[in-house]
């Protein structure tokens, strides 16, 4: 489980430098919104530039597992503002719109993987974990991308036909693998909740999105026109970043384990 964590880590902080380099090119060629989290708007480039150079250094300090607590409480935050700022009142004001319900928890379920790293990094005694202990930490992160992960999970069901139509034309029943999908977020999204086979639930859900990544999103962003489009580049790496952040999740549950077995051996 240790080896899956730091796989799931090192996904999740090329996720993170990919969205901080996707602001420079997007600042550079002023897009109107830059189609990345936080989806900033484009007609401020020195702010776009600021949280790309942010991004990019929090990702790279996350793949090389330097600073890494300080580095995913970093992008948190970031991710929190982003949601607080730029998504919140657009989610009250239209909660029915899928398109925004989806940026906005996508943005929320990235936060919570950073948190979910952050609470699972031993640092010692850092002033971090004297404000907020790193089980705090772990445990908000852990029930936004349970919540998350149940949302997604029922907007599915709203889409089935769109959700059908991205499956690759080689794979055969794609509204199966629709309503497969929907299912799988909700039960995901419950287990980790719970934690009644939560491991389990979190590891499966990291795979589904490393399967999305390999077959869905990796040949559309190299296929001409689609290769230009900085959405589909956004997709290709919420989705890595989710199997990342599905991983860190797995972590929190297979440390709880062992705490609880070290404890009835002491006992």
């Amino acid at each position: 489980m240790d080896k899956l964590a730091g796989l799931g880590r090192g996904l999740f902080g090329i996720a993170i430098t990919a969205f901080g380099a996707q602001h420079f090119v997007c600042a550079r060629f002023g897009q109107d919104v830059i189609p990345v989290v936080p989806w900033l708007p484009g007609n401020h480039p020195v702010l776009a530039y600021l949280v790309g150079s942010c991004l990019v250094v929090a990702g790279l300090s996350i793949q090389s597992n330097a600073k890494t607590q300080l580095a995913a409480a970093s992008v948190a935050a970031l991710l929190f503002a982003g949601f607080a700022l730029l998504w919140l009142r657009l989610l009250i004001a239209a909660p029915l719109d899928l398109g925004i319900r989806t940026r906005a928890f996508e943005t929320l379920a990235l936060c919570a993987a950073a948190l979910m790293l952050a609470g699972t990094t031993e640092s010692g005694s850092s002033s971090l974990e004297r404000v907020l202990p790193s089980g705090i930490l772990g445990a908000i992160g852990r029930y936004i991308f349970a919540v998350s992960s149940i949302i997604f999970g029922v907007d599915h069901f709203y889409v089935l036909s769109l959700i059908a139509s991205l499956v690759p034309a080689w794979l055969p029943f794609h509204m199966f693998w629709a309503y497969f999908t929907g299912t799988a977020f909700i039960a995901a999204g419950v287990s980790i909740a719970t934690g009644w086979k939560a491991r389990w639930g979190a590891g499966a859900l990291g795979l589904m999105f490393g399967l999305w990544f390999v077959i869905l999103h990796a040949p559309r962003i190299l296929t001409a026109p689609r290769s230009h489009d900085p959405n589909e580049w956004s997709s290709a790496f919420i989705a890595l970043g989710m199997c990342g952040g599905s991983w860190i999740c797995a972590r929190i549950f297979a440390a709880s384990r062992a705490i609880r077995f070290v404890a009835a051996r002491a006992a």
